[in-house]
């Protein structure tokens, strides 16, 4: 299955509103109170966003559905008294509680208490919860004179402990919705994109990559829906396009989209969070591939450096251990080890490093906590290849000393608990140099990433290049839109003779060997016709261009794909596949942040140009709104009808929407068998369906 290409940015800013959302790192509650997250605040008023939520409040739901499922009523009847009391004035909830304390004092021997229970709370709660009521209380009397193990007993339902989770679903859904403490975003959206994957998959009998990890991590339950309050069934009838669009959307019957649009008061989007909210996931699951994917990112420290500690060498440190590893064993030939000189004296006179990082061996000093002990034999294979661990350490040096020396900006991976002696046992393997190869290996990937993302093209190409002088052999693509990036800060910088020495040793080359960047290169060339301090040199869009050099240098140093990517690269696929047979667009798009986590562009050029035409078109539109409102309604007849044109495809239009959602509404089908149908019978939705049920 293809795979789509995919906005790291936005998904990093996902996943730091969610592991800051759920305290998994170390500084998220300060960061929580000093500014609300970007993802969990209103944008606007004329569109959707998702409801502020309260970790405190997810607690609490916690520990209810723990309380509960544990069969512990009377905590949770407890803590629904101290911070939710208006949740137990609804008697149909109360008796439902109530009833299960009973069956579990009995589960528990304590018939007294048990009888007790009935009496003063069952009872009462029975006459005026709803009608059925009564009839429930007097057939769970017979658990009075059942075994609990009886499987053929008329209260074996009663009696089973899937109750408890029934129970437990029932009310942290009820919860979310009156405390507003919905999941943080990012596990919505996931949540959704699964969902919609294993639909894509099933409609299309076709089998998924990531099958076995979405699977664990989208469990098949579901808590129970809340249901809505007698007062709230006459309400007016819903939107027939808001109905059909949250049952397709959640997997629900018409009826139950009906029932949590009631219960959401009419809002179509907070009927959504909640249905997906009810969607399980398995957390330690999830925890474990957020955590991988954060240490890939440079979100978090690594395990290594979790567990020794924050504290970090200053570069003299480092350069004396470099130097006592690497000074007599580097094998590089002698125009290599030329430049590596010249790049050195270069770093010094920029003052990012001293003369400590040539110190000798005899001089020796402390190596810090972060690299172990002092290593009695290094290098013993110094091949010019990312497996040269003394050139890759030499490489991140120089790689930082471009950065200024900035401090560690990283979080510090916590987990669900505040036991950080729980930690687990260093997972990487040390050297015999007591420097830690894996941990450097993400620490290059990363190091790279992030020159490229501040312009730093040519810096990044030399150091990969003293590493591993293949790489750029194998990826030339990538090489020419790096030489792309120096040409044009060249360029802004009013050097021309120099960006035509770039473009005629690298840019042409590289064109010609592969003729699908001969359109790129041409494009480029044409800004040298700009006028002067027109061509954007700092703020060029390179955190696409950045990513994939971090993914194709961990792929070439042995570095895992994080699970996550996989799995948010196949559904994102999957979901614009899906929404192409629908024909129509996802109403929950904007909302779940998934248009941000498609929006991908590689091509500098057309980034520059698209940014530059957004300048322009906004500049415009406050100019002409107006004029093209009063248009459009006057031309079309209305602003209905030119957003239903808006969202709909050139192929979807030959048919009516009403007669699309009749076929959907009659036959509970989706939006794309119902057109498919529709197209057998000239668009007659009655002739449809009186041909199914004649």
């Amino acid at each position: 299955m293809d795979s789509t290409p995919v906005n790291w940015e936005a998904l990093d800013a996902l996943i730091i509103d969610f592991v800051s959302s759920e305290n998994l790192v170390e500084d998220a509650a300060a960061a929580a109170n000093s500014s609300p997250s970007p993802l969990s605040s209103p944008s606007s008023s004329s569109s959707p966003s998702i409801s502020s939520s309260s970790y405190h409040s997810r607690l609490i739901i916690r520990r209810i559905r723990n309380s509960i499922e544990s069969g512990d009523i009377e905590t949770a009847i407890d803590i629904l008294r101290s911070h939710a009391p208006f949740v137990l004035d609804d008697h149909r909830i109360l008796f439902r509680l109530q009833k299960q304390k009973f069956i579990e004092l009995l589960r528990k021997g304590t018939h007294e208490a048990a009888i007790g229970c009935l009496r003063t709370c069952v009872a009462p709660c029975a006459l005026d919860a709803y009608p059925e009521a009564y009839e429930e209380f007097k057939h769970v009397l017979l658990a009075l004179i059942y075994d609990k193990n009886d499987q053929t007993s008329p209260v074996a339902h009663e009696w089973a402990e899937k109750r408890r989770y029934e129970m437990a679903g029932l009310m942290s859904s009820v919860l979310r919705a009156f405390l507003q403490a919905y999941d943080p975003l990012f596990s919505m959206t996931l949540r959704y994109l699964i969902s919609i994957h294993k639909g894509f998959c099933f409609h299309q009998g076709i089998s998924s990559a990531v099958s076995d990890l979405t699977h664990r991590l989208l469990l098949e339950e579901r808590d129970a829906p809340a249901t809505p309050l007698e007062s709230m069934y006459e309400v007016p009838p819903f939107d027939e396009v808001d109905i059909q669009a949250l049952a397709h959307a959640v997997e629900l019957t018409r009826q139950g989209a009906v029932d949590s649009m009631k219960f959401a008061k009419g809002d179509l989007f907070q009927a959504f969070q909640n249905e997906l909210c009810r969607m399980r996931l398995d957390v330690s699951v999830l925890d474990e591939l957020v955590k991988e994917y954060c240490i890939y990112r440079g979100i978090v420290d690594s395990e290594t450096q979790m567990i020794t500690g924050p504290a970090k060498r200053n570069q003299s440190e480092v350069g004396r251990s470099l130097s006592r590893d690497c000074t007599s064993e580097i094998d590089l030939n002698t125009s290599q080890q030329s430049d590596i000189e010249n790049y050195s004296n270069k770093i010094m006179l920029d003052g990012s490093f001293t003369n400590d990082t040539e110190m000798s061996c005899e001089q020796g000093g402390d190596v810090g906590t972060r690299y172990g002990s002092e290593p009695t034999s290094v290098c013993e294979d110094c091949s010019t290849s990312w497996s040269n661990q003394c050139e890759n350490t030499r490489a991140l040096l120089r790689i930082r000393s471009h950065m200024n020396s900035e401090g560690n900006k990283r979080k510090r991976w916590c987990g669900r608990t505040a036991e950080m002696d729980c930690l687990p046992r260093l997972s990487f393997a040390r050297s015999e140099s007591g420097t830690n190869p894996v941990e450097d290996k993400y620490e290059i990937a990363l190091a790279l990433k992030e020159l490229v993302s501040r312009g730093m093209a040519a810096e990044a190409v030399y150091e990969i290049s003293t590493m591993d002088s293949n790489f750029f052999t194998q990826n030339s693509g990538l090489l020419f839109h790096l030489k792309q990036v120096e040409f044009l800060k060249l360029v802004s910088a009013g050097d021309h003779n120099g960006a035509l020495k770039v473009a005629c040793s690298h840019l042409g080359p590289l064109a010609a060997n592969d003729q699908s960047l001969l359109k790129t290169l041409k494009e480029t060339l044409l800004v040298l016709l700009q006028p002067d301090g027109t061509t954007p040199g700092k703020d060029l869009p390179l955190n696409d261009l950045a990513n994939m050099l971090q993914v194709s240098v961990g792929n070439r140093l042995g570095i895992e794909e994080p699970k996550l990517m996989k799995i948010i690269k196949a559904t994102l696929h999957t979901h614009t596949e899906w929404f192409k047979l629908q024909m129509c667009k996802d109403r929950f798009n904007n909302l779940l942040k998934i248009d941000s986590l498609k929006e991908v562009n590689t091509d500098l050029i057309s980034a520059i140009k698209s940014r530059s035409n957004k300048v322009k078109n906004t500049n415009l539109s406050s100019q002409v709104t107006t004029t093209s409102s009063s248009t459009m309604t006057s031309e079309d007849g209305g602003s209905n009808s030119l957003m239903m044109m808006t969202q709909t495809s050139p192929r979807e239009a030959l048919w009516e929407e009403s007669a699309i959602l009749k076929v959907m509404e009659f036959l509970a089908m989706p939006r794309s068998d119902a057109i498919q149908l529709l197209s057998q019978y000239n668009g007659d939705a009655e002739a449809v369906i009186q041909q199914l049920f004649g």
